[in-house]
């Protein structure tokens, strides 16, 4: 696949890295030379400096062999333009835009990005992808990683084994029978900083993150299973009033008002459009690093903390502080890759990070074959995919005992209209079924293959 990218800052360089590892043609636009030479330096990419809007810029890249392109720059006019360009001259098949302001997302708008105006297939915005992520860890605080896909049928999370849990040193064939109405699947783990799959006659161990697939009904009662129950906050703070903390706490206010939410924010012209544009919210301006603030804002109290400024580190250490005064539990927004470890040495309970983000939600317009949803984990080693089964698929038709899957895969749920399944040996797959698959990297082409659409089908 031959992609265009606008746009080699954090979001487009990971965007870049991913799609150019598995072997897609991808050129890399930047104003910026310093980004462009990492470009050329790090990847197997090609990077070109000028304007991702100019349709000159956008010739030398090559938009009129284009499969796709993909505008992440700082600036959404700059992303809207680069799509427009790209259909009225290049007639590019998909266009990909990030949208950072929330007011041309505002549904009474939506008629702006039709085909007949701005034409553009797929609109990312990373401060509603990491405000959606951040709710569901709300509602299960028990799980280091939660992944919903569209209809939440099925949720994936990922959760600690302790000395204490329940299941611990029992193989996974064998939970099916100590729990018959269970409706869940442990796929994988992720043990010693490596993603496994575990396979029915394998066990987890004290140390594991579990990988574990579960109708959403049943996802607390998974938590329980595993000692990790919690109850969802009632009382958050967060560090950062920008893009991402303000729709955080919308969100918030939108979905249970009841929920006490207090802001710190050390920039006075942000914390006034804040405290103007929040209903219930208490803004507070000042330095999320310093203790009289955080004691000002109550943090000791706090369920939850939330460091979602612009910079790492400050997300980090206010994190780090709030849990030292007697918050319950805190959530970091990384973006750089080296954090996130520095960040759980330091007793951050769980991290976001934006780029990861956006790129798996990018990745689902790449894959080939029937793929509806992509999910990464630890820096691409693994991935939770849902894939649609056509009647082609070399998995319909057959109970799945049948179907030697490779080692690196393991099938978690079918969902069927809108009921979650938990596959066994003598279950069928049928056409139409939604399938949730957890793969190592190493195994993705294999499950392109198996959900690929056969000439067949046409």
């Amino acid at each position: 696949m031959r992609v265009i990218i606008c746009g080699a800052g954090q979001v487009g360089y990971g965007i870049a890295e991913a799609l150019s590892a598995e072997g897609n043609d991808v050129t890399v636009i930047d104003n910026n030379p310093v980004f462009v030479q990492r470009v050329r330096d790090t990847l197997d990419a090609r990077g070109l400096h000028g304007h991702g809007s100019h349709p000159d810029v956008l010739a030398q890249a090559g938009a009129r062999d284009a499969d796709m392109l993909i505008a992440v720059t700082q600036v959404d006019e700059v992303n809207m333009t680069a799509c427009q360009i790209a259909h009225a001259i290049f007639e590019v098949p998909t266009r990909i835009a990030r949208i950072r302001s929330q007011s041309y997302l505002d549904p009474e708008w939506s008629n702006l990005f039709s085909r007949e105006h701005l034409p553009i297939d797929v609109i990312i915005s990373p401060e509603r992808e990491v405000a959606e992520l951040i709710l569901h860890r709300m509602a299960y605080p028990g799980a280091n990683e939660i992944i919903t896909f569209e209809d939440e049928a099925v949720v994936v999370i990922e959760v600690d084994i302790t000395e204490d849990c329940a299941v611990i040193d029992t193989p996974l064939r064998h939970l099916t029978d100590l729990f018959p109405n269970l409706n869940a699947t442990v796929m994988g783990v992720r043990r010693d900083g490596e993603m496994r799959v575990l396979h029915s006659h394998e066990q987890m161990i004290a140390g594991d993150q579990a990988i574990v697939a579960a109708a959403r009904d049943q996802v607390s009662r998974v938590l329980g299973l595993f000692g990790q129950d919690e109850a969802p906050p009632r009382r958050v703070v967060i560090a950062g009033a920008g893009h991402v903390g303000r729709h955080v706490a919308r969100r918030i206010e939108e979905t249970d008002a009841s929920i006490s939410v207090r802001i710190i924010e050390n920039n006075r012209d942000t914390a006034q459009q804040a405290a103007e544009a929040l209903s219930h919210s208490i803004v507070v301006f000042g330095d999320a690093l310093a203790s009289d603030i955080m004691r000002e804002v109550d943090v000791r109290d706090a369920h939850m903390f939330l460091g979602l400024t612009n910079d790492d580190k400050t997300n980090i250490l206010s994190a780090v502080i709030a849990s030292e005064m007697g918050c319950r539990a805190n959530i970091a927004l990384v973006n750089q890759s080296r954090h996130p470890g520095i960040a759980e040495r330091l007793g951050v309970d769980a991290f976001i990070n934006p780029r990861a983000v956006t790129v798996s939600k990018i990745l689902r317009h790449v894959r080939r074959g029937r793929i509806r949803g992509v999910f990464t984990l630890a820096d691409g080693a693994a991935e939770i995919l849902e894939a649609e089964a056509l009647e082609t698929s070399t998995l319909v038709g057959r109970p799945l005992r049948e179907f030697k899957l490779p080692s690196g895969i393991r099938i978690g749920a079918l969902v069927r209209g809108n009921k979650a399944i938990s596959p066994t040996g003598d279950t069928i797959v049928r056409a139409g079924d939604r399938v949730i698959v957890f793969a190592l990297a190493a195994s993705l082409r294999q499950v392109e293959q198996m959900f690929r659409v056969s000439i067949d089908f046409f």
